[in-house]
C-alpha cells in the first residue's frame, strides 16, 4: 500500500468521520487516532467509559472435537483448561521460542474457539496457525467478516447492561453468546485499557447499530468515542505490552516479562526453548522507567553514565500517573527497580528511574 487510497476501512468509518475524528493510517486501515483529544479521552475511560473501535484486529475460528488441544499445543498458555464460556491471554510463539504474536483464546462451546490477532498479523498468523493446525480442526479467518466494538472504564458494566442485562454476570475474563441491538454477537470481559469493560464481536452489517445504541446507552455516563492514541497511553499505564514494541519475532517472553503466560509442563511450540531461556536467565529484560524533565518515546537510547545500554520501547506522557513513562529493553543488572539511568532526549540525558509496574492500576495507585 502506498497511499490513504489503498487503505482499508472499518464498518464504523463513517462514524467516526461524523464525530469529527482525525483519521490515520493503521494497520492497513484508516482509523480515528483522536476525537476530542487523547487525554480527555483517557481520562473517560479512567472515570467513566469509553468506545473504540477495534474491528481492524484479527478473528481466527477453530471448530472441531480436536481444536481445543490443538489450540493448546500453539499457544504457550493453558487453553486446554479452559472451560466453556472463558478466555485466556497467551502468545503464538516460533520454534525458537521467540514471540509470533500476543493472542486472547476464547472458548465459545465444547468445540468452537476463538483467537484475537493483532491487525497487522493476521496475514503471518494465520499462515502460522494453518501450517501447524491439525487436518480434523476446521480454521476460519473471520477478520474481513467480523467487527469488534470496545467499551472500557468504570461505567462499562452499566451501559452495556442497558443493552445486555446478562452482562452484569459475566466474570473477568468471560464470554458469552449474547443478542444484541437486534442481532447476534459475542460479549467478553475483557480488554486493553487496564479498566472493567466489554469487547463484542458482531459481523460487520451490525457493528453501526451496536455503535449507536452504545453511545446512546451511555450518553448521560459521559462515555466518549476513544481514538488509538488514548488506547496507547492507556495500555501503557497499564504496563500492557504492544507487539512491535514490546515484543516480536526476535523477543523473548522471558526477557518480555511474559513468562507468566508460559505453561512450561505442557507441549507447546518452542517450549523447549523458553525453558532454556528461564534456565539461564535473560541479558536483558524490559523494565518500566519513570522519566524526568521529558517525554521518551519508542527508539530513544537509555543510558548509563553517558553509555547506551538499551532502547526505549514505549513512552508517553501518564495523564492518570501524572508523569513520563516509558518501557524499554536493558541489561538484566539495570532492570532492577530503583536503578537510576537516564533517556536521551534531543542530544540530552535525562534522568529515568527504573520503578515497578503496572504504573497505574484499577481504582488509582
Amino acid at each position: 500500500m502506498t497511499g490513504a487510497e489503498a487503505l482499508r476501512r472499518t464498518p464504523l468509518y463513517e462514524r467516526h468521520v461524523a464525530l469529527g475524528a482525525k483519521m490515520v493510517p493503521f494497520a492497513g486501515y484508516e482509523m480515528p487516532i483522536q476525537y476530542s483529544g487523547i487525554v480527555a479521552e483517557h481520562r473517560a475511560v479512567r472515570s467513566a467509559a469509553g468506545l473504540f473501535d477495534l474491528s481492524h484486529m484479527g478473528e481466527f475460528s477453530f471448530t472441531g472435537r480436536e481444536a481445543g488441544a490443538a489450540l493448546d499445543r500453539l499457544v504457550s498458555s493453558d487453553i486446554a483448561g479452559l472451560d466453556v464460556g472463558e478466555a485466556r491471554y497467551g502468545l503464538l510463539t516460533s520454534e525458537r521460542g521467540t514471540i509470533v504474536d500476543d493472542v486472547i483464546v476464547y472458548r465459545l462451546a465444547t468445540d468452537r474457539y476463538l483467537m484475537v490477532v493483532n491487525a497487522a498479523n493476521i496475514e503471518k498468523d494465520a499462515a502460522h496457525v494453518r501450517a501447524r493446525l491439525d487436518p480434523s480442526v476446521r480454521f476460519d479467518d473471520a477478520s474481513r467478516s467480523t467487527a469488534l466494538v470496545a467499551i472500557q472504564g468504570p461505567k462499562a458494566e452499566d451501559v452495556l447492561a442497558r443493552l445486555v442485562p446478562a452482562a452484569r454476570d459475566l466474570a473477568p475474563f468471560g464470554v458469552m453468546d449474547a443478542k444484541i441491538a437486534g442481532g447476534d454477537g459475542v460479549i467478553a470481559r475483557t480488554g486493553y485499557t487496564g479498566e472493567d469493560g466489554f469487547e463484542v464481536f458482531v459481523r460487520d452489517d451490525l457493528a453501526a447499530k451496536v455503535w449507536d445504541a452504545l453511545m446512546a446507552a451511555g450518553r448521560d455516563d459521559g462515555l466518549l468515542p476513544i481514538g488509538l492514541g488514548a488506547r496507547d497511553t492507556l495500555r501503557l499505564e497499564a504496563r500492557f505490552s504492544l507487539y512491535g514494541n514490546e515484543i516480536d519475532e526476535t523477543t523473548d517472553p522471558i526477557e518480555a516479562g511474559l513468562g507468566w503466560t508460559c505453561k512450561l509442563d505442557k507441549d507447546f511450540l518452542g517450549r523447549d526453548a523458553i525453558a532454556a531461556a528461564k534456565e539461564r536467565g535473560p541479558d536483558r529484560r524490559i523494565a518500566g522507567l519513570v522519566v524526568d524533565g521529558g517525554v521518551a518515546r519508542h527508539g530513544h537510547a537509555v543510558t548509563k553514565d553517558g553509555e547506551v545500554v538499551g532502547r526505549v520501547t514505549s513512552g508517553t506522557f501518564g495523564p492518570s500517573v501524572g508523569r513520563s513513562i516509558a518501557l524499554a529493553y536493558v541489561p538484566a543488572a539495570l532492570a532492577k527497580v530503583g536503578t537510576a539511568l537516564a533517556v536521551r532526549i534531543r542530544d540530552r540525558d535525562v534522568p529515568a528511574t527504573v520503578v515497578r509496574t503496572p504504573f497505574w492500576k484499577r481504582g488509582g495507585g
